[in-house]
């Protein structure tokens, strides 16, 4: 395992809160934290969606991205969810970091300040180089996609 360092702010707002970290020693994602107003909450109806802050801006390295993905615990027991799984945190994003959660239950889902609401993945980024060809490699499984093997 290696281990990249992060520079980052905290903001005003998520001020006390712990920095994302890794729950045990072999943990991939590390929690976010919701930086939320000490009184403030946030109610998430059936199919709502809101974007909750982390008070985090970060300045990742060249050639690493950051990924948003969703709790597994939150996603099994409430339903709850992140949209656009996994969201990608740019190496030059300098903004705050945010989480788009979605409430998938038909229950109301209440997020308050310091609740761990997503984790964070930082991976190595690979981009890729177009090369135009007239025609591509012929494969056993062709064109076929969207179910084209089957479910069993």
């Amino acid at each position: 395992m290696s281990t990249v360092s992060i520079n980052v702010t905290v903001l005003d707002h998520g001020q006390g809160l712990p920095l994302p970290k890794y729950e045990t020693e072999q943990s991939a994602g590390m929690d976010l934290y919701a930086a939320l107003v000490d009184s403030e909450t946030v109610t998430l109806g059936a199919l709502e969606r809101a974007m909750i802050p982390t008070g985090l801006a970060m300045a990742l390295p060249g050639g690493y991205e950051a990924q948003v993905r969703p709790r597994s615990g939150l996603a099994a027991k409430n339903g709850v969810t992140v949209l656009n799984t996994p969201g990608t945190i740019d190496a030059d994003y300098r903004g705050e970091v945010k989480v788009i959660l979605v409430n998938l239950s038909n229950e109301p889902f209440t997020i308050e300040r310091g609740m761990r609401v997503a984790q964070m993945i930082i991976a190595p980024v690979t981009q890729g180089a177009w090369v135009e060809v007239d025609s591509l490699d012929e494969t056993a499984r062709g064109a076929g996609g969207f179910g084209s093997t089957g479910t069993r």
